[in-house]
């Protein structure tokens, strides 16, 4: 699997600082002062937040260094191939698909990226908060991430508040300077960013289960509307059904959904399609 060239940029030493000062605030401070960290539940929760957090450093890593798919310089579309249903094409014209910036043909799904000013695999959107476009061969890895992050959230924010209740018991001298810096800020970090990526996560989430990329699914509002207007019912072509679609995203191997693998993605160049089972022969 190919690797970018990596730069570190604003909004992601903003993640890297967040994800950093979430863990000191959450194993050394809400776990501190609610169990005591080296009591058996302090100790519990220090080690599973600890292995949440080091997953969801990884796997942002690796969506920020993993290649999202680059579009071979020598493809071009083969309108004879019985294998595939479908081409797209231009909506205008009906020619195939071509980059004049990148001066190759787009195969399906992909889309050119004004930021990596490149053509890029089933393109989903170009993220700021890892510096890279999240297309075929990182999207998987950065479901994960997101999924890891809302964990790592709920767990840090049910701690925190567990802290806040337990203090309140205290001696209010306990309860000044530092800590109670900590606590505001965590509020105002951890709780808006729950709510934020718990929402990343269900559209995406969405996505998956319809197997369409953010690009297809505004492209699908307006083919849908244009498909009404003539009298006839849009259907995403990629759309398999829920379950072929996880596996066609997440892998076939159901305990593995939550590993940032790629094994099973394929080339990139050619996707199946709902199409495929009517072109298939009969078996009787």
């Amino acid at each position: 699997m190919s690797k970018k060239k990596c730069k570190v940029t604003l909004p992601v030493a903003m993640v890297v600082s967040a994800i950093c000062y979430i863990y000191y605030a959450t194993i050394f401070v809400f776990i501190d002062r609610w169990f005591g960290l080296f009591s058996s539940p302090g100790l519990m929760n220090a080690a599973v937040f600890t292995a949440i957090a080091t997953i969801c450093t990884f796997t942002y890593a690796i969506a920020i260094v993993r290649d999202p798919g680059r579009v071979p310089s020598s493809f071009t579309p083969d309108i004879e191939d019985s294998h595939n249903s479908i081409q797209e094409v231009k909506r205008k014209s009906g020619d195939l698909r071509y980059c004049q910036k990148c001066s190759h043909y787009k195969p399906p799904r992909a889309h050119h990226c004004r930021v990596c000013k490149r053509c890029v695999l089933r393109m989903d959107h170009h993220c700021i908060w890892i510096n890279n476009c999240v297309g075929h061969t990182n999207y998987k890895a950065f479901f994960v991430f997101v999924l890891y992050a809302v964990i790592a959230c709920i767990h840090s924010g049910v701690l925190l508040l567990g802290s806040i209740v337990s203090d309140t018991v205290k001696d209010e001298q306990q309860n000044e300077g530092s800590s109670r810096t900590v606590y505001v800020v965590s509020c105002l970090l951890i709780f808006p960013l729950t709510i934020a990526l718990g929402v990343l996560l269900g559209w995406h989430i969405y996505l998956t289960l319809r197997n369409k990329t953010t690009i297809e699914y505004y492209e699908g509002v307006r083919a849908m509307w244009l498909a009404e207007k003539g009298g006839e019912v849009y259907i995403h072509p990629y759309d398999l059904g829920a379950f072929d679609n996880l596996t066609s995203v997440l892998g076939p191997n159901v305990l593995r959904w939550i590993c940032p693998t790629s094994g099973h993605i394929g080339s990139g160049l050619r996707f199946p399609t709902a199409y495929d089972k009517l072109t298939e022969p009969s078996s009787e």
